[in-house]
């Protein structure tokens, strides 16, 4: 007991240092924790991906759409138990800077296929018998204030033209980790439409999003899909709903690379702001831990005096660091709207950032601590600090 207090009041004797000091880690561990769920928030669509999912594309390219007659083809092979299909449709609302994905579905059978989304069963009817009705997520809805019946106009780029659509449908994610910032829309209105403009986009869609009856045969149905279409003028392409997720991921792998780089540089910076201070601490009190030797306390003792401080101060940083990660984390959230369609503080990121602050506070009094442990009675007793 004695020793935690004599910790405490070596920890307060120069307040304004000290205070600075968590201060400097408060904001490193803040800064620290946002870069980390950032990186989080980048990988959440691969990581809430389902394993009985596949997804069926254009083996040239996204960009390159399949026929409608595919869908068939594909529902007949074994093991597979649903298919559907969607189409980006990335329309502008009001400015480019409100950004959300937007995708033309059979509305007959895509839902069935996404458990995750929580529909209300009358708003679901209500989308299904209006053409021109759209569905949007719970993080839409709240961003734009949007409401059931509002009208949603678009400005089409890949289908051009005003498009206007009614909403009939706010989903829910059954998870924090469910995307809920998504539109759908129904395809069939899409395709009647584009065929008043006699184009040759007609009857074809963007993805086939294909369900399996066993996760271990993903590989082999995604084989028997693609060899069913090769040689055909749209060959395809069908890989896991995970590895779909990480193809878009790794178009960007650079930024996370580099995101990842300077959230352990912050630590590094803020490691040698704290091993000055420690340093500092201890050159000042040399001839009080040599007087401590002289009366009989051994090198271990000053050690985790030293060792003490430091984690204690660190710890400090650490837990108002963590505490205010939240609510900045969700302030984040809701200035960058859809940008990120889940943004939430994991349980490893606060794990990371208090392993981060005991292996700064830890690291920072090593060569202090050697130093108090080693330096000679009489030597320290003539140290003036």
């Amino acid at each position: 007991m004695h020793f935690l207090k004599l910790i405490l009041r070596n920890t307060l004797r120069h307040t304004l240092r000290t205070g600075l000091t968590v201060l400097g880690l408060v904001v490193a561990i803040l800064a620290f924790g946002l870069l980390r769920t950032v990186v989080d928030a980048w990988y959440s669509g691969a990581e809430s991906a389902s394993s009985t999912r596949l997804v069926t594309r254009n083996a040239i390219s996204l960009v390159f759409p399949l026929p409608i007659n595919y869908q068939e083809r594909i529902r007949r092979i074994e093991g597979v138990t649903a298919v559907s299909h969607a189409s980006w449709f990335g329309g502008v609302y009001v400015t480019e800077k409100n950004f959300f994905p937007q995708f033309a579905v059979d509305a007959k059978t895509y839902f069935d296929l996404y458990p995750e989304y929580l529909i209300s069963p009358d708003e679901m009817k209500a989308f299904g018998a209006d053409r021109k009705g759209c569905m949007i997520g719970r993080k839409v809805a709240n961003t734009y204030g949007f409401k059931i019946g509002d009208t949603v106009p678009l400005r089409g780029t890949i289908y051009s033209g005003a498009w206007s659509f009614t909403v009939r449908a706010i989903y829910d994610g059954a998870e924090a980790g469910t995307d809920t910032s998504q539109f759908f829309f129904h395809w069939d209105y899409l395709n009647e439409t584009i065929k008043k403009a006699a184009s040759r986009r007609t009857d074809h869609v963007g993805v086939y999003v294909i369900e399996i009856s066993d996760a271990d045969r993903a590989a082999e149905i995604s084989t028997e899909v693609d060899a069913m279409f090769r040689n055909s003028l749209a060959e395809t392409l069908t890989e896991t709903e995970k590895a779909f997720q990480l193809g878009f991921v790794s178009m960007t792998e650079a930024i996370v690379v580099a995101i990842r780089i300077v959230s352990f540089v912050v630590i590094f910076i803020i490691l040698a702001v704290m091993a000055n201070t420690m340093a500092m601490t201890a050159r000042e009190r040399i001839r009080e831990y040599a007087m401590l030797k002289a009366l009989g306390f051994g090198p271990r003792f000053l050690a985790g005096l030293i060792y003490g401080e430091s984690l204690a101060i660190a710890l400090t940083g650490a837990a108002v660091g963590i505490l205010l990660t939240f609510p900045v984390a969700d302030k984040f959230s809701k200035q960058v709207g859809t940008l990120f369609p889940v943004f939430g503080v994991s349980v490893e990121t606060v794990y990371m950032q208090a392993a981060a602050a005991i292996a700064v506070g830890i690291a920072a009094a090593v060569l202090p601590a050697l130093r108090a442990a080693r330096v000679p009675i009489v030597e320290g007793l003539r140290s003036i600090g």
